[in-house]
């Protein structure tokens, strides 16, 4: 399959950039460089330096030389119910290693959140996340027995467990997530290559169908160095005069 010459001269700028061949602060290549240096027309490169700008690692536009703003691209809001399709909108070639899965008894906090009896069954499966072969984020999933169980038996180490589950007809409607800061635990720091205790960023998911029914909850944990968050706010003017 070809890819896409917008998307190849992102990448490559998100490399030099993550590398620091392109320090935060310094100016891109022109336009005209870039054109150069990739045999391209203007409307490739415009599409490519767009892509990095919605990711929030550079700045400028409007006739002025694009400027790095940030060395690790903000995931958009709407791609984060799968790690693989963010890893791949930012460039990096996402991978994992499951570590455990099993049916077992949730602990009351999690039964509460998705709505069992703490005597129920579910799935619960430990996945670590890679970027670029590299640790970057810890899953720890528990799914509704009737949602999970299928994974019991599914290849984890293959892809993104969101797109089999929307394969096998799972009704993933809606998330609410919860970032926050967290310490890393013995098995954060062993998996992730962090000394215990270190700062990661958590994001705790609840997934529901479109009945409104709990089907998914999610602590996942990331290193801080691989992920960042970016939600862009705009005020309704007609709302503003209410």
């Amino acid at each position: 399959m070809t890819i896409p010459l917008h998307r190849v001269i992102a990448s490559e700028l998100r490399q030099r950039i993550r590398a620091g061949a392109i320090a935060v602060g310094a100016a891109l290549p022109s336009e005209a460089r870039l054109c150069e240096e990739f045999s391209a027309s203007r409307g490739p490169v415009r599409q490519a330096l767009s892509a990095l700008r919605e990711e929030g690692l550079i700045g400028g536009g409007q006739g002025k030389r694009a400027v790095v703003l940030d060395a690790v691209p903000a995931q958009p809001f709407e791609s984060f119910l799968s790690f693989t399709r963010r890893a791949e909108i930012t460039g990096h070639e996402p991978g994992q290693r499951l570590q455990e899965i099993a049916l077992r008894r949730p602990e009351p906090t999690v039964a509460a959140v998705l709505g069992v009896d703490p005597d129920d069954v579910v799935v619960q499966l430990v996945r670590l996340r890679l970027l670029d072969g590299r640790p970057a984020m810890l899953e720890r999933m528990t799914y509704v027995e009737a949602v999970g169980r299928p994974l019991l038996d599914a290849d984890l180490d293959a892809g993104s467990i969101y797109a089999l589950l929307l394969d096998r007809g799972v009704d993933l409607h809606s998330a609410r997530h919860t970032f926050d800061a967290v310490a890393a635990d013995a098995l954060d720091a062993r998996l992730l290559d962090v000394p215990e205790g270190a700062p990661l960023l958590r994001e705790r998911r609840l997934t529901t169908d479109s009945s409104g029914t709990p089907i998914e909850w999610s602590d996942d944990r990331y290193r801080p160095d691989v992920a960042t968050v970016t939600v862009t706010n705009t005020r309704n003017s007609r709302s503003a005069a209410l």
